[in-house]
């Protein structure tokens, strides 16, 4: 139905753009659009939590993330946080995510990038104890969202086992959200997904212009 309803709404006005349509054309178009939008809205009456993946090389996954994280906060859900890899950090969205203590659980529980550390067990000894504290959150039916900041990244370093992340992604409660960010998400993982966000990445002031990372933009 879904997708007779997507056919219907291109054979509107299938030549004309919006700019060429007539007033009368426009609020037909319109409409249509809205009648079309209903009927998807009133079929999608499921609910459940879901597995989000943020990845790809472009700058955005952890603050698309952030963004479900205030919404949830929002509607007074509690919320937990554990990072990964930037745990060395003292980022601003931990100084101003603190005024929810009551909500939110943040655990910053890595000690920055690989390059920095530049001792791989000791790296997979963080990493394991940050999924450890993640399944805690994970498996709390208290916690409506769990943000795992930068654990594809584990993953695609072998710091973590995609089975481990899989087998405990399964146990959480069926109307829990959790969210996993960074660049490098294997296949298992994506396919197993219920939403998927790949951020493309286009031009980048450090790249191009050496310009480096800012207060308010990277941190």
């Amino acid at each position: 139905m879904l997708n007779d309803s997507n056919k219907t709404l291109e054979t509107i006005e299938p030549t004309a753009t919006v700019t060429s349509l007539t007033p009368e054309q426009y609020q037909r178009k319109m409409q249509r659009r809205k009648e079309v939008q209903d009927e998807r809205v009133a079929q999608a009456a499921q609910t459940k939590g879901l597995i989000i993946v943020n990845t790809g090389n472009g700058k955005g996954k952890t603050t698309a993330a952030l963004g479900m994280v205030l919404r949830s906060l929002g509607h007074g859900y509690r919320v937990a946080i554990v990072q990964f890899i930037k745990g060395a950090w003292e980022p601003a969205e931990k100084a101003i995510l603190s005024r929810f203590s009551d909500q939110l659980e943040f655990q910053a529980m890595g000690e920055g990038f690989t390059w920095e550390t530049q001792d791989r067990e000791r790296d997979i000894k963080k990493a394991q104890a940050a999924w450890e504290t993640a399944l805690t959150f994970i498996h709390n039916p208290d916690f409506k969202l769990v943000l795992l900041d930068e654990v594809n990244v584990a993953l695609k370093l072998g710091y973590l086992s995609v089975e481990q992340v899989l087998a405990g992604l399964e146990q959480k409660p069926a109307d829990s959200h959790v969210i996993l960010t960074g660049r490098g998400a294997p296949t298992a993982l994506i396919e197993r997904a219920d939403l998927v966000t790949e951020m493309t990445l286009v031009k980048h002031p450090f790249r191009e212009q050496g310009i480096k990372a800012q207060p308010g933009i990277e941190y």
